[in-house]
């Protein structure tokens, strides 16, 4: 028997854009400088949004809602994930949380999950600005419940758990896994589909409280609040009964004791044509270079 109206949450994080960076790119204290980059959806969470919304299209009576933490601005990747299928989502916003480790941010995630409750986390990963791939296995070790990490795919639903491939470094392993639980999605996961053109019209105007809270007469803040389905639930760290002490900076023990900014810049360069002969001479000086191999 095949499960039922599963409750889909996705652990999604707005990233600074680090695959293209600069001299800029890190603060003085060993910190991305976010204000200097780009923000986006964080790619393996997309993977991990797609992996949620196939499940929903596959399980009659499913629904799939993001969970992000961060600043008022990270609620336009919960308006993203819902121009593509999302049902709606939560952000998790609060001074308090400023400065978290992966400790910290899976503490306060495992705190809003727990008021959540749904019967499946998924996540990407990691995020391309930390590259850890620690939260999702932490949540799930805070919660207690089962993990899959490196999933590629959902093979099939059963009543009461799933049947994952997992692609690891040296072929695939197909596991299945009780439910709740949580899943972690490779990159080599099916991309996301692109927005959709009819939903970004309905849900274009959804709104977090704060940004309601912070234009109440304009139309936009007036249309969000009077339907349901544009609001976008915001949460303080007082709305998920957190203990103080392990939030944020307080409760993050990773500490930066030095920062080197790398810069590369082209010493040489090396013209090629296309004969055998130059074509050969390049591959084996990148493999005497351990640049391949």
């Amino acid at each position: 028997m095949q499960q039922q109206n599963l409750k889909i949450l996705v652990l999604a994080k707005q990233v600074p854009d680090t695959r293209n960076v600069g001299k800029d790119a890190m603060t003085p204290e060993g910190t991305v400088n976010r204000a200097a980059l780009p923000a986006i959806f964080n790619p393996e969470d997309l993977n991990a949004l797609e992996a949620a919304l196939r499940l929903k299209d596959r399980v009659a009576g499913s629904t799939v809602h993001i969970l992000t933490m961060g600043p008022q601005r990270a609620a336009d990747i919960i308006r993203d994930a819902m121009f593509r299928g999302a049902d709606g989502g939560y952000l998790l916003s609060d001074r308090k949380f400023a400065g978290s480790d992966t400790l910290a941010t899976s503490y306060a995630l495992s705190c809003a999950l727990r008021r959540i409750a749904p019967d499946l986390i998924v996540a990407g990963r990691q995020a391309i600005d930390g590259d850890t791939a620690q939260v999702g296995p932490q949540v799930a070790e805070k919660l207690g419940l089962p993990q899959v990490t490196y999933a590629e795919e959902v093979l099939e639903i059963r009543e009461g758990s799933l049947v994952v491939k997992r692609r690891l470094e040296h072929g695939v392993e197909t596991v299945e896994c009780p439910l709740p639980a949580v899943v972690t999605v490779n990159a080599s996961a099916a991309e996301c589909r692109p927005r959709n053109a009819k939903r970004v019209m309905k849900y274009k105007g959804a709104l977090a409280g704060s940004e309601i809270a912070a234009a109440p007469e304009s139309p936009a803040a007036q249309r969000a609040a009077a339907k349901e389905y544009l609001q976008i639930v915001e949460w303080a760290a007082a709305d998920v009964d957190p203990d103080p002490a392990q939030l944020g900076l307080q409760g993050s023990p990773t500490k930066v004791k030095r920062i080197e900014n790398v810069v590369f810049a082209a010493k040489e360069a090396k013209k090629l044509t296309a004969a055998d002969n130059d074509i050969n001479e390049l591959m084996v000086e990148l493999i005497a270079s351990h640049t391949l191999g």
